[in-house]
């Protein structure tokens, strides 16, 4: 299996971030894809990945959340000399989150599409993070539209029309804790979301799946999303492994 989304370098997991990772490992999770967020988590993330180069693989890019009045262009700036300077499977995790904050919508969508152009320019595929702002990221996509761009919707949690609209403009679906919630609304609808348009992850330490839901997330809980898709396409559990690591290898070029 393969968590395309885990900040196993969080502060969460510095009292045990290495049973973590091998709790995982021990699941037969091979690979873990690891979201930039700022400047501030820039160096734990690329250290992890230098203790792991074989398991663990760093993304690059400006969190929504972090784009700031004060900073944001100069946060650009550093994004920008990192993907000069050395390979990155993706840029990520990047988008538009009108949850917490409204005002900063403008600047937000101008980071947004910066880092687009850097993606084409590159070829890489982007990991977008959408939350309360699904209208105004298609936007963005509708309007940067360009056969290089590519990428996943991670964490998906939209319906079954902006799925499909995902998928139209040449993205995937990253399906992780939220397909086991009773309230999660996407296990209602994602068999008829083709097998070969999902990745699997765990947002790891946020939106643990049931058993854990309300604790601390961790990438060696993704054999419970795995299991969940087992139920909901009626495959069986190494089909889906297979399946969604395959996706996930061709949408980071390994």
């Amino acid at each position: 299996m393969i968590d395309t989304h885990t900040h196993l370098y969080a502060e969460e997991f510095d009292e045990d971030r290495k049973e973590a990772i091998q709790r995982a490992l021990d699941k037969g999770i091979t690979e873990f894809y690891l979201p930039a967020i700022d400047s501030e988590s820039h160096e734990k993330m690329l250290q992890l990945e230098a203790e792991y180069p074989n398991q663990i693989f760093s993304m690059m890019g400006l969190h929504p959340c972090y784009v700031k009045p004060e900073s944001w262009e100069h946060e650009l700036k550093i994004v920008k000399e990192y993907l000069d300077k050395r390979a990155f499977p993706a840029i990520g995790e990047i988008g538009i989150d009108l949850y917490w904050d409204k005002t900063t919508l403008d600047i937000q969508v101008k980071a947004f599409e910066q880092q687009i152009d850097w993606a084409i320019e590159k070829d890489l595929p982007i990991v977008i993070h959408t939350r309360e702002s699904f209208d105004e990221t298609f936007e963005v996509l509708e309007r940067k539209k360009h056969p290089k761009l590519r990428g996943i919707f991670h964490c998906f949690s939209g319906n079954i029309e902006q799925a499909k609209h995902a998928i139209d403009l040449n993205f995937i679906l990253g399906i992780g804790g939220v397909v086991t919630f009773k309230n999660g609304k996407i296990d209602q609808f994602l068999n008829e979301i083709p097998l070969g348009r999902i990745v699997l992850e765990t947002d790891s330490p946020y939106l643990a799946p049931v058993p854990y839901r309300g604790k601390r997330n961790e990438s060696s809980y993704l054999d419970l999303v795995a299991g969940k898709l087992v139920d909901i396409y009626g495959k069986d559990f190494s089909e889906i492994d297979r399946l969604t690591s395959e996706n996930a290898k061709k949408m980071f070029k390994k």
